[in-house]
């Protein structure tokens, strides 16, 4: 049984009841402080629940050195709303006095340091009305690791709640702990009870983040435990991303140009053209880019929305089908528009600020979209390609209280993983970077959550309902070469600080003619002790998008973090100046 607590989701009780059934969860924790806030009969409450679908799995939490007067009443209350189990916190000693529970259970809730006592006092109560609430934040926040409950009696587990951690309670995903093998040492010691999730509330998408974090963290879970198979519903496996079949542009007439003489000065090649709209494939290497001037469907209404903007990605995946079945199953919405005749009907879905992405797989006929629909243009001169060979990363911008919607969205559908948030100083304010991949590095993301309005990524998405794809970056295997051929073609480049570099090769100890050639190419450089990086990147382009070209050495996996606090001043002052 899947329940969350009724206080991590905003609004009045009876509408929480209502998101609560139709996101997908089958019970409720039902907190203490929604019952003393509901004004009306706790029948009126029970019916609420039933009416929503949903049971009422818990009562509680009472708080910790509550008297045996205020348990009975607690009990009592519980026995009005038809649940059977009562949680109560212990964040010291364990309770002395108990009331008669009258055919209910009470389960003690231990922080850490109280569980030793907690353990006692059941061992010396011995009564099979009195048992565990266990919460993985409380019992792994310390470093602990979820075999040390190996021992327990799941009989004795009333309930247990994942929360993630270790410094404040997170959804599952968000945090680092083991929740996993929290869940799985659980099932075979024989716990079969309720499992819930709770966090603070995190706005408008808790609910489904809560949901969607829950479900995946169990699924995962019993992919090696197949004691927990059943506790939820069945899923599709996780999608295994091989990287990006295309990008999408939403644009008019003035902003096809300005993209399209960007491209140009990049070498991509405007190679086709839709059979039947007003809509462009720009190619180099295994690059896709699509520019969509038409003026109907979810294109146009991004330019109307937001302007010239990227409105759509396409990534390559096994199963297209499959990945739309889990996205819905974990409470994504699917997307769909109108197919003329002879188009391709590829499965799609809505991101959480309502982006589309779309996926090509070959199983049929999807990985030939670009045969079906598209046919050769007319060449008039032969462009020679710069040497960008892929789509290394795409970056994201959003608000940063959106940025765990995002994070959960993409790690509970595709099998990727996540590094640490990385602070970057922004000249007017902070931005929080967080890297996520796939194990291959296939596909890269970079999630970068602006809290500051003046920021760079603050502007970008000030206005917008969601995120935005504001920058691309392109792989090469020389980008000095490539370079040499960009500034031929008339790419303009960001300038790069001098001193920026005088700093550089005394920190990497570069050779006067590799800082000299970093320093004629407008080139940022970073290193490891796995490789090297290589950056470069345009001018900014509508309101705040812009490209980048790279190249790794060896086996270095970063994205230059050192760099952006530099490449944003230089964006700043390419703004400023733009605006004077």
């Amino acid at each position: 049984m899947l329940t969350i607590p009724t206080h991590v989701v905003l609004g009045p009780l009876a509408d929480k009841l209502r998101a609560i059934g139709a996101v997908g969860f089958e019970a409720i924790d039902l907190s203490l402080a929604d019952v003393a806030q509901f004004d009306g009969p706790l029948d009126d409450i029970a019916r609420l629940c039933t009416e929503a679908g949903l049971k009422i799995a818990s009562l509680g939490p009472v708080s910790s050195g509550a008297t045996a007067a205020m348990i009975a009443a607690k009990i009592k209350m519980a026995q009005t709303l038809g649940t059977d189990l009562v949680l109560l916190e212990v964040d010291g000693l364990a309770p002395d006095d108990l009331p008669d529970l009258k055919g209910v259970r009470l389960a003690l809730r231990p922080s850490r340091e109280s569980e030793t006592t907690v353990k006692a006092f059941l061992d010396a109560k011995g009564d099979p009305a009195i048992g565990w609430a266990l919460n993985a934040y409380h019992a792994l926040c310390d470093g602990s690791r979820p075999a040390r409950l190996r021992d327990l009696d799941g009989a004795s587990v009333f309930h247990a709640a994942l929360w993630d951690g270790p410094n404040s309670p997170l959804l599952p995903g968000q945090g680092t702990l083991n929740l996993g093998g929290f869940a799985r040492v659980l099932a075979r010691a024989g716990y079969r009870g309720p499992w819930s999730v709770g966090a603070a509330p995190e706005g408008p998408n808790t609910l489904r983040n809560a949901y969607r974090s829950l479900v995946t963290t169990l699924s995962d879970a019993a992919q090696t435990e197949p004691l927990l198979r059943g506790v939820t519903p069945e899923l599709p496996p996780k999608v295994a991303a091989r990287g990006f079949e295309f990008i999408e542009f939403a644009v008019d007439h003035e902003g096809a140009e300005e993209l399209e003489a960007v491209l140009s000065s990049m070498a991509f090649r405007r190679e086709r053209r839709h059979l039947s709209k007003q809509v462009a494939l720009w190619r180099q290497g295994a690059v896709n880019i699509v520019v969509n001037q038409d003026g109907v469907g979810h294109a146009a209404q991004a330019v109307q929305d937001h302007g010239p903007c990227v409105c759509d990605m396409g990534l390559r995946v096994e199963n297209a089908a499959e990945t739309v079945a889990r996205a819905k199953a974990l409470g994504t919405q699917d997307f769909s528009q109108s197919v003329g005749l002879g188009e391709l009907d590829i499965p799609a879905i809505r991101g959480v600020g309502g982006n589309v992405i779309h996926f090509i797989d070959e199983q049929s006929d999807l990985h030939r979209v670009w045969d079906i629909e598209f046919e050769p243009v007319t060449r008039t001169k032969a462009t020679p390609p710069a040497g960008l060979r892929r789509i290394d990363h795409v970056a994201q911008s959003m608000r940063y209280n959106e940025m765990q919607s995002w994070l959960l969205y993409y790690l509970t559908t595709f099998e990727m993983t996540k590094s640490p948030i990385v602070n970057v100083a922004d000249p007017s304010g902070i931005i929080r970077s967080q890297a996520i991949e796939t194990p291959e590095g296939d596909l890269r993301l970079n999630l970068n959550g602006a809290t500051d309005a003046e920021t760079l990524a603050g502007s970008f998405v000030s206005g917008r309902p969601g995120a935005g794809v504001q920058h691309i970056a392109f792989q090469t295997d020389d980008i000095f070469e490539t370079s040499a051929q960009l500034k031929a073609s008339g790419f303009v480049r960001l300038p790069v600080p001098q001193n920026y570099y005088a700093d550089t090769q005394a920190t990497f100890e570069l050779s006067d003619a590799m800082t000299a050639d970093l320093q004629d190419h407008d080139i940022l450089y970073d290193q490891d002790e796995h490789g090297a990086y290589f950056q470069l990147y345009g001018q900014a382009l509508f309101a705040g998008f812009f490209f980048e070209i790279v190249e790794r050495k060896g086996r270095y996996a970063g994205y230059g973090a050192r760099n952006a606090s530099v490449r944003l001043a230089s964006q700043t002052r390419s703004r400023l100046k733009t605006a004077s």
